[in-house]
Order: C-alpha cells, then sequence, then structure tokens
C-alpha cells in the first residue's frame, strides 16, 4: 500500500514549499507533487523545466519529480544544479512552466520547491499551490494514475547557465566600470555556480572585477554559516574580508543565489531599501532615455518610505503592496512596472520576465559604483535618509494576541493604524512608523521599522517588543497607559 505518512499540509507555504526532509518532504511525495503540477497546470504534452540547488537531497528529489511529471505526459527537460532566478529565466525565455528544489536560506535538514507557471509566472496559494498540494495528498494515498505508453513524456537534459549569464550581461553593461574588487561570499550555495560565470570568466570574457570568493564550494551542509545573508551574524565573515583586502564592497548571496545583500568598504551593509532606490532610479533613468514617461517602480509595505520618495522625484510612479513574490511579480505585470524591490533583498525585473534576480541587482550596484569615484559608503548614503532597525524576530504563541496589545496600548490619536500586510502604526507627525507581520514561512511575528530621526525608532521597538513579547496576553502589566510612544 502507499506510504501516506507525509502530510503536505506542513510543508506547502502560501509561496512555496518547504519542508524537513523525511519528515513532512520525501521522494514518494515529491513524485505525487510531480504528477499533481502537470495535472492541476494542465501541463500534459508541454514542456516542464526541472532543477535543483546544491541541497544533498535536490538531486533525488528532482529525479522524483521529473518521474511523476512524465508519467502524466509533460515533457521534462532537467536543468541540473541551477539557481532560483536561472529557473525563472530558463521559464521566462523557453515559455515554460518549472520548478525548482530549494529551501532557501533554511537549514540544512530542509529541502523544497519553488515552483513558476509558463513565462516565469508565479504559483502561489492564490493560483493554483495549494490544489496541486491536494491533489498530490490524494496521489498519495492512492496511487498516481497511469497513461498509456505512448502519452508518457520524455526527459531530457540541458544546461542554461551560459545562456543565463549573456541575458544578464546583456542587461547589465559592466565591460567599461573602473576596476573594482569585490569580496563575494555565496554560503556554500549556488552563487559559487553562478558568480564565477556571470560575473568572473568561468564561460564568458572577464571583466574589471578582482573577484575574492568566499565559501564557494557547493555543500548544502553549510558548513562554514547558514546561507541566510538577512542575519547579521552571516555577514561577519564577509565584512572582515572586505577590511582585511580593502575591498570595493562585498556581496553575500543566500543558498539559492536569488537573494544578494551589500556591504560597503567599510563593512557596513547598504539597507536592502537603499538597493531598491539605487536600482530604481537607475532603471527609470534607462526607460525615461528610451521614450517611456511615466514608467512605474513596485515596492512592499516595509521597504523604507525613501523607496517612494526617490521614485517620485526621478520621475516614476510607486505602487506598495504586500510582502511576498507571488504579490510583486502580479503587481509587476498589472503596471508594466519596469522594476520592484522588498525589504528582504527579493529584487524583480520586468526585462527579467517580472522575476526576481539578486545577480541582476549586484550588477547594478556594481555598475553605479564603477561608473564614478566616490565609494559605495557615499554614493549608498544618498539612499539612505532614515534610520532603520532591520528585521526583529519573535516567536510568540499567539500572534494575533501579541498585536492586540500594542493596538490597544497606542494612543490612536497619535498614531495610525492600518492593515494591509500585517499592521501598519505610523506616527501622524510622520516621524516614525512600524509594521508587526506574522511571517508566511517560519514561527515568527516580524517587526520593521524607521524614523526621520536616528535612535527614536530603537526606543519605538524597544518598547512594542517588550509588548509583543509578554508571557501573560492581558494589558494589566502596561499599566493601562496608552501613548503615541
Amino acid at each position: 500500500m502507499p506510504n501516506v505518512s507525509i502530510n503536505l499540509q506542513d510543508s506547502f507555504k502560501a509561496y512555496d514549499v518547504r519542508g524537513i526532509v523525511d519528515k513532512s518532504i520525501n521522494a514518494e511525495a515529491v513524485e505525487a507533487i510531480g504528477a499533481a503540477f502537470v495535472d492541476v497546470l494542465e501541463l500534459t504534452g508541454e514542456k516542464v523545466l526541472v532543477g535543483g540547488d546544491m541541497r544533498p537531497t535536490s538531486s533525488i528529489f528532482a529525479d522524483a519529480f521529473a518521474r511523476g511529471a512524465s508519467h502524466r505526459g509533460a515533457n521534462v527537460v532537467m536543468l541540473g544544479l541551477i539557481s532560483t532566478d536561472e529557473l525563472y529565466f530558463a521559464s521566462g525565455k523557453y515559455d515554460a512552466a518549472g520548478v525548482v528544489f530549494t529551501a532557501s536560506h533554511n537549514p540544512a535538514e530542509y529541502n523544497g520547491i519553488k515552483m513558476s507557471k509558463s513565462g516565469a509566472r508565479p504559483v502561489s496559494s492564490e493560483n493554483g499551490l495549494f490544489d496541486i498540494r491536494d491533489l498530490a495528498q490524494t496521489y498519495l494515498a492512492d496511487g498516481i494514475p497511469t497513461l498509456s505508453f505512448e502519452m508518457i513524456g520524455q526527459v531530457q537534459e540541458q544546461d542554461v547557465l551560459i545562456e543565463y549569464s549573456n541575458f544578464l550581461r546583456e542587461l547589465v553593461d559592466l565591460s567599461k566600470i573602473r576596476l573594482l574588487k569585490v569580496v563575494v561570499d555565496a554560503g556554500n550555495g549556488m552563487a559559487g555556480l553562478t558568480v564565477p560565470a556571470v560575473l568572473g570568466d568561468a564561460h564568458l570574457p572577464g571583466l574589471p572585477l578582482e573577484i575574492l570568493p568566499l565559501y564557494f564550494e557547493l555543500d548544502g551542509r553549510f558548513p562554514n554559516h547558514p546561507a541566510n545573508p538577512l542575519e547579521p551574524e552571516n555577514l561577519r565573515d564577509l565584512q572582515a574580508t572586505v577590511l582585511k583586502y580593502n575591498a570595493d564592497l562585498g556581496l553575500a548571496f543566500d543558498g539559492d543565489a536569488d537573494r544578494c545583500f551589500v556591504i560597503d568598504e567599510r563593512g557596513l551593509p547598504l539597507s536592502p531599501s537603499a538597493i531598491t532606490a539605487l536600482v530604481a532610479t537607475r532603471e527609470i533613468t534607462r526607460v525615461q532615455e528610451a521614450g517611456e514617461k511615466y514608467p512605474t517602480v513596485i515596492h512592499n509595505l516595509i521597504t523604507s518610505r525613501a523607496v517612494p520618495e526617490f521614485v517620485e522625484k526621478s520621475g516614476g510612479i510607486p505602487v506598495m503592496t504586500r510582502v511576498g513574490h507571488s504579490f510583486i511579480k502580479a503587481e509587476m505585470a498589472k503596471h508594466k512596472a519596469v522594476f520592484g524591490g522588498e525589504h528582504s533583498a527579493h529584487y524583480y525585473f520586468r526585462d527579467f520576465y517580472n522575476a526576481d534576480t539578486g545577480m541582476l541587482a549586484a550588477m547594478h550596484v556594481l555598475a553605479a559604483l564603477g561608473e564614478q569615484d566616490l565609494p559605495l559608503s557615499e554614493l549608498g548614503a544618498e539612499y539612505e535618509p532614515y534610520t532603520s532597525t532591520g528585521e526583529i524576530n519573535s516567536v510568540v504563541d499567539d500572534k494575533v494576541a501579541a498585536v492586540a496589545r500594542v493596538v490597544d496600548f497606542i494612543d490612536p490619536t497619535l498614531v495610525v493604524v492600518t492593515e494591509l500586510d500585517g499592521t501598519t502604526f505610523a506616527a501622524r507627525d510622520g516621524g516614525w512608523w512600524f509594521n508587526l507581520r506574522p511571517s508566511n514561512t517560519e514561527p515568527f511575528l516580524r517587526f520593521n521599522g524607521e524614523s526621520r530621526e536616528p535612535g527614536v525608532i530603537d526606543k519605538v521597538a524597544e518598547e512594542v517588543l517588550s509588548i509583543v513579547r509578554l508571557e501573560n496576553d492581558t494589558i494589566s502589566e502596561l499599566n493601562g497607559t496608552s501613548h503615541g510612544f
């Protein structure tokens, strides 16, 4: 009898699939998911792209998915080792649906799936992801229906790394910038493959970049540090190396290399909001010079208020949306936006099929720095006029009650409360704002905030987090005092 010990509700999230190997995801479940992917998206007879990152189970899962997909009539193209944005490139170029096996920045015991419809369009809980989950669960219990032999799809292999590299180089020309010394921390993730291909001379002519590699060995066990640059401790090796070798900047990629974080020559990070503002102004200028009058830029509600200000200053139209790639990509398509950015260092480009790519964002930073003589610290300071806390996570049993405590605590005559994605609190005088949002993929309540004056948001954060983290769900410990912080 089929093994139905895997409950797919444990691994299917709002935007993708992530689970602990052999507990909430295994090869048998993945084979069922492959079959359900084809059936739900009606891909019988169509091309389906399949690749994976360097995690030990990714190739095993890719093979299992291919079996399920081909047995439901899809013609599978195995892409081998790929970053997530390589999948989006291939999906866009070949107008084919596909998947990449990765758990992004999650620890080594995890793996998962990021899915794409043809044209690099997202698959989320709102447009088929949960239908795939439910059908796959049925296939796990009852078995995958079989087709006649002549209807079973073919499986072939294709490498898209050089095509991907050429495509990115056509979008941003780095051949004429000044020589830059760049430290890159791949975190033992897929950037160890893509950085030499795109920025180095592994397959294409060299660029005026001296690359100092950190942890380029592909190793899904992450022996040096977790491949999650969002956590400050995971940037320490990069920061130290930038300072040691007097580098112009440092780049840190996450495990599947779809996100990139930037460190300046002093070893200090530039916020993803600053990168969003910098890239947005470059993309706005580029398309305006080509005749586009009022280009749109998408940003989520947690990015700095500086982002829409810079977009408007540059002659663009800012559009705010919820957090998450499926929402950003939908708004990118709806508004024909030239660019989009998130606080989590996901950057989306119209010229990259509305999909996110950390590599292309990094190339814009390299171009902006290399086309002038200022150090990155001075160039970047222009785009960070506010003080930000970054993302602060709290493990809270009852997230709804925690947010309610904060709502009860504030003075509504001094603070405006809105609900678009989580709950946003903004001082009526414009001096500060913060957002509380439950994570879609992890057991956290996330705090993000900023203020016009240094130190203000830190004091607000200290008080808010003390309320959020109360073990007692009553407000009595707060002495009943409402105020505007």
